[in-house]
């Protein structure tokens, strides 16, 4: 009888210690993702600025200017999830790539103090916006490994725990830019 009794208890540790490892990891990507939060909240605050400083170079960019601000509105609603969220913050660090590689092309933006300062600031964002995101991928990687181990994901599958999503760098981002030195 005493040795059933140690063997439940052992039992019942060992779905306490797991379920509580689960919640740890969860948690950890929230943390990670509203500590992020922060950083984000910074760069959008400085996109308008950028699509007012951009507008009256880039006329033919106008269409990706639109896209910007559209996707900034998108990501101020309340109601997204934090994947929702990571989606549309994959797709603005797509349009920025493209602004920043286009403006090339405009010798006077180039030149233009208000732009470079901007730039600047928006470059110290995405410098830290960058830490951030390794931060939280690395928890989503944790959290990822412990719902699909055994024998954690016995408890993440009765605990409804899904995967969660990266942020990532599409393909585009991933091309070294040419950069001319005329």
């Amino acid at each position: 009888m005493p040795f059933i009794i140690v063997i439940i208890a052992i039992l019942i540790i060992t779905v306490v210690l797991v379920y509580n490892n689960l919640i740890r990891k969860k948690n950890a990507i929230d943390n990670a993702f509203f500590s992020m939060d922060v950083m984000l909240k910074k760069r959008y605050d400085l996109i308008p600025q950028l699509v007012e400083t951009v507008k009256g170079y880039m006329y033919h960019e106008r269409e990706v200017l639109t896209q910007l601000t559209e996707l900034r509105q998108q990501t101020l609603k309340n109601h997204l999830s934090t994947n929702e969220k990571v989606g549309l913050d994959n797709e603005i660090n797509s349009v920025l790539q493209k602004i920043f590689v286009s403006f090339e092309n405009y010798p006077e933006l180039k030149a233009s103090e208000n732009f470079l300062r901007l730039q600047g600031s928006i470059n110290e964002a995405e410098e830290q916006l960058a830490a951030s995101r390794r931060f939280f991928n690395a928890a989503v990687n944790n959290y990822h490994n412990a719902i699909e181990m055994f024998p954690s994901s016995l408890m993440a599958s009765m605990m409804s725990l899904k995967r969660r999503t990266f942020f990532n760098i599409t393909g585009e981002e991933k091309v070294v830019p040419v950069v001319n030195v005329n």
